[in-house]
């Protein structure tokens, strides 16, 4: 690796960030433009963006070093994450286009005309934010100090900054050319490197074949199948509750381009995971020797001086550099644009100078606790975030748009119930770790927390003699009048 190439391409990187960020700025003057971009990002051009957003430092840089420590068994995150928009688009997108809300805590009051689980839904929310951004933070800080001998702290901060600075200063619609830029930018910083690979491990007659570089034992008779069904369930349900991805829908102009953008983001992040999934089986073949927990991580930078010493390796190594970057900021600036909506509405009023003041609240938090903790596994830190979504706030949205007969006491009660399951059941699944078969139903709670949830739901709203609000029927039929 060279340092000084490595630091030019994220300096590079910020500069370009910082313009396209900035130049938004000028048209970034009322509250709907700081909030959803005055609903007006075309289907392309806002699926370009939620794809930058979605596809985090899990993605870029821990998919590969999962699929390094664990097997085939990595491969089922792509698999949730991609499927997961497919829910996406047949339950939620439109129907919450429609609703005419700003933020997650917008719809949810508005549906259930009650401030008590508004104010409830807001808190899930920072909690599924924040959780969400501290991986990206720890991303940063464990990528730059792989390529250049500076601080651990450096690359979080450094990030954290930028990301404050640009939501702050325009809001949704400064950084949405920003994340579309850098879907395209982590796109091409993962397929180049890995078409230069393929064809010289292909010119060396190394065989990369799914079938040989996973043994007999990684197999379909290896799945632990109470496992797999948990964390798929998490992965598809998990990305409903994301507030950066559903607060994008709200940008669009109508229910049917939310839609048309949810068909593209499939195509888009489908492409994504081809490539990064890729680059995985790559790295299994050229570097096994970094199979160890906190190293496996920064496979993908290490792969191409593996195979081209000197200067070709040095700079597809930095362009790798830059797409991991890209995806520390696109992700971390969607998820503090959204918190910064529900901090400024729920807290300061909802202004543009509340929204200014929130995002930087919205980034200090979970930078405190970045430099406060060591980082872990990217690709199950951001599963985390996921399971703890499914259990929470996924339940409320799909029954909010689909079931009329939903109350505020139900909801709320869901909520809680699901957040003190799946925080307690994942705190103690960090302790019992190889104690034995039945220790999965704590590690990956998702299967049982998620009904859980969803029966408190619905038996609360059933029981509830307040019965659901008097105006419901008509909220319904204007969230699923089709529109053009």
């Amino acid at each position: 690796m060279n340092p000084v190439l490595d630091l030019a391409a994220v300096g590079l990187l910020v500069v370009t960030t910082a313009v396209l960020g900035f130049a938004g700025i000028r048209s970034s003057r009322t509250r709907s433009d700081f909030f959803v971009a005055s609903r007006s990002v075309g289907s392309i051009w806002n699926a370009s963006a939620i794809s930058g957003e979605y596809l985090s430092a899990g993605t870029f840089l821990g998919l590969a070093g999962l699929v390094l420590l664990s097997g085939a068994e990595g491969f089922w995150f792509p698999i949730g994450y991609a499927a997961g928009y497919l829910l996406v688009l047949l339950f939620v997108a439109a129907p919450l286009r429609r609703s005419g809300a700003y933020t997650i805590p917008d719809f949810v009051e508005a549906r259930l005309e009650s401030r008590a689980v508004r104010r409830v839904t807001s808190i899930v929310v920072l909690v599924i934010g924040w959780l969400y951004i501290v991986p990206q933070l720890h991303g940063a800080s464990l990528a730059l100090g792989v390529v250049a001998d500076v601080p651990p702290w450096m690359g979080g901060v450094l990030v954290a900054v930028l990301v404050a600075g640009i939501v702050a200063a325009g809001g949704m619609r400064a950084i949405t050319a920003v994340q579309a830029f850098q879907y395209w930018l982590k796109l091409t910083a993962l397929l180049v490197p890995a078409v230069f690979l393929l064809i010289a491990l292909s010119d060396r007659g190394t065989d990369i074949d799914p079938a040989r570089v996973f043994p007999v034992e990684s197999g379909p008779g290896a799945i632990d199948g109470y496992a797999t069904v948990s964390l798929l369930l998490a992965l598809l349900l998990g990305t409903i509750g994301l507030p950066h991805v559903l607060v994008r829908f709200y940008t669009s102009p109508n229910g049917a381009s939310a839609r048309r953008t949810t068909v593209v983001v499939i195509v888009l992040i489908g492409a994504f995971y081809m490539v990064s999934s890729t680059m995985a089986l790559i790295a299994r073949v050229v570097a096994p020797d970094l199979a160890q927990p906190g190293v496996a991580d920064t496979v993908v930078l290490a792969l191409p001086s593996r195979v081209f010493p000197g200067v070709m390796g040095e700079l597809l190594t930095s362009l790798l550099v830059a797409g991991a970057f890209a995806a520390f900021l696109a992700t971390s600036s969607g998820l503090v644009v959204s918190l910064a909506g529900v901090v400024s509405q729920d807290v300061f009023g909802g202004g543009v100078r509340s929204f200014r003041l929130s995002a930087v609240l919205c980034t200090v938090v979970p930078l405190v606790v970045a430099l406060l903790t060591e980082p872990a596994g990217l690709v199950a830190s951001v599963g985390v975030v996921f399971v703890f979504a499914a259990s929470t706030l996924s339940p409320v949205l799909l029954l909010g748009v689909w079931w009329p007969r939903l109350t505020a006491r139900g909801a709320v009660a869901g909520m809680v119930v699901g957040a003190v399951s799946c925080g307690a059941a994942l705190l103690v699944g960090g302790t019992l770790r190889g104690a034995g078969d039945w220790a999965v139903l704590f590690t990956q709670p998702a299967a049982w927390t998620i009904p859980l949830t969803t029966v408190v739901i619905v038996v609360v709203s059933l029981l509830d003699r307040g019965g659901a609000p008097v105006r419901v029927e008509r909220y319904l039929a204007r969230l699923h009048t089709p529109d053009v």
